[in-house]
């Protein structure tokens, strides 16, 4: 049988892999809750009529906005995307208002709301939200979906066709309605058990191919291939193993959470990477691990490094939007080098070496194997598989300006989940701006009015390598005073 993944009409893959049935799964439980969420912040506040159509359009174009997860009733069959029979666009697609003075604060929080919601996983697993009400005739959108759907990159890909490149294009036709599937969980039960001999047959041909092409490579070069075996498995233990100790500050875990968010011209973080000899994610990190140094000293607390993970995008051109396919890069976060230079420097090289580990996919080949795990013992190990303080995100959206229903988008900002870990950073690169969101664990940080300066202080070190930039907040303001008496330590 061909290890091929089959494809549906879109070119999607119909069944769930290991990675994505393991974020499916945590749906369930607050502690393992995956969803991931864009926050736009728009122009005008759009038509609600050409809103809604907009989105009914993208759902028809974008097979996976129509899918929902049947799950077999005993786990002969991988769990597999159908569209719903009942799909109805009036649950995922939906209007409110925030009060004056119709802040990002406001839509943030409506935004915290969601994501510690549990979603409907008997229905596609999205929803779009239009928030009118924002200062100045303003709008938002909340699009939240779960992380089982894509990742971040994948996202970017799968949602193009919702925008357009100016306010009023002219009309296109209307996609056709995506077939319904009306399959059962008993059905697609019975499918796995017809297939079983087929796949039993499957697995020992494979096995026994492998096991042949094995061992011809260990009679040809013995040294080779036993050196290779323990150069991966070396290498497996780098990219699971803690890289460094973590915070004293930042160990404990709740279900309170929240989110702020500064943004920065583009061109200004692009020329301080530049000054240093780094890239956009260099200075990015640089910066937080200054925001993060920031406000330990502020507490009292000297630290050299603690552990951060990096997502790196593993998708190549060939393969579909849906699905996830990324890996964690462990780093020892330089929090303890004062220098923004030094700090991009030090950021740089781990960031090269850990990308070229051989085992960097490890994760994802142990997956098959998590996911039969109970529920109970995946929860118990969120956060451990990558073993981090803080986990920090890059995703480039769109260079230029782009609209929706005949609205700009002006600002988009990343939410992203909290799988065991103090605090998730998602950095935006859309329209100009860099848009830099942290969503952390308050029972992790304590103080957030401090750790709000803590963050603008530390990106204003990194950019005043290159001239006269500086960080913008935009969920809170400088003023508001913090636990701790003073500004945040230098």
């Amino acid at each position: 049988m061909s290890d091929v993944p089959e494809l549906d009409a879109a070119g999607l893959p119909e069944e769930l892999s290991a990675v994505d049935q393991l974020l499916h799964r945590g749906e369930a439980n607050p502690r393992t809750r995956s969803g991931i969420m864009g926050v736009e912040i728009l122009d005008t506040t759009p038509d609600w009529d050409r809103f809604r159509t907009r989105l009914e359009y993208a759902s028809r174009r974008v097979l996976r906005l129509r899918q929902k997860v049947v799950m077999p009733t005993l786990p002969t069959a991988a769990p597999r995307w159908v569209v719903d029979p009942d799909f109805n666009l009036d649950y995922h697609v939906r209007r409110m208002r925030v009060p004056e003075p119709g802040t990002l604060r406001q839509v943030f929080d409506l935004a915290e709301v969601a994501l510690q919601s549990p979603m409907d996983i008997s229905r596609p697993l999205w929803s779009a939200t239009l928030v009118e009400g924002l200062a100045g005739g303003k709008a938002a959108t909340i699009l939240h979906l779960s992380h089982a759907v894509t990742d971040g990159v994948g996202l970017v890909e799968m949602f193009a066709s919702l925008y357009d490149l100016e306010r009023d294009p002219e009309p296109t036709a209307t996609p056709p309605v995506p077939i319904p599937q009306d399959l059962s969980p008993n059905d697609l039960m019975r499918q796995g058990i017809n297939r079983l001999p087929g796949s039993i047959a499957g697995g020992i041909i494979g096995a026994l191919g492998s096991a042949a092409r094995a061992a011809t490579k260990v009679v040809r070069d013995p040294v080779s291939a036993v050196s290779g075996a323990v150069d991966y498995a070396m290498s497996g233990a780098r990219v699971m193993g803690p890289a460094a100790h973590p915070s004293p500050l930042l160990r404990r875990r709740s279900l309170s959470t929240r989110t702020e968010a500064i943004d920065i011209p583009f061109a200004d973080l692009h020329r301080a990477a530049k000054a240093a000899g780094g890239s956009i994610n260099d200075a990015y990190l640089a910066g937080l691990c200054g925001a993060l140094r920031r406000y330990h000293q502020a507490l009292g607390i000297s630290l050299e490094t603690l552990p951060m993970a990096v997502p790196v995008n593993l998708r190549s051109e060939d393969d579909p939007a849906g699905g996830n396919r990324f890996a964690g890069v462990n780093l020892a976060a330089p929090v303890g080098i004062a220098d923004p230079e030094t700090r991009i420097k030090a950021v740089r090289s781990q960031m090269t070496s850990k990308r070229e580990e051989r085992a960097i996919d490890v994760v994802g080949l142990i997956a098959p194997v998590l996911s039969l795990l109970p529920d109970s013992f995946l929860e118990s190990m969120a956060g451990s598989v990558v073993n981090s303080d803080v986990q920090a995100s890059n995703v480039p959206v769109f260079p230029g300006d782009t609209y929706i229903a005949g609205a700009k988008i002006l600002r988009h900002y990343g939410i992203g989940p909290l799988p065991g870990v103090a605090m998730m950073v998602v950095l935006i690169s859309r329209g100009g701006y860099v848009s830099i969101t942290a969503r952390y664990d308050r029972a992790a940080i304590t103080d957030g009015p401090l750790f709000a300066r803590c963050l603008v202080e530390g990106f204003d070190e990194v950019l005043a390598l290159g001239g006269e930039g500086r960080a913008a907040p935009a969920s809170f303001s400088l003023d508001e005073p913090s636990a701790t008496n003073g500004s945040a330590a230098q």
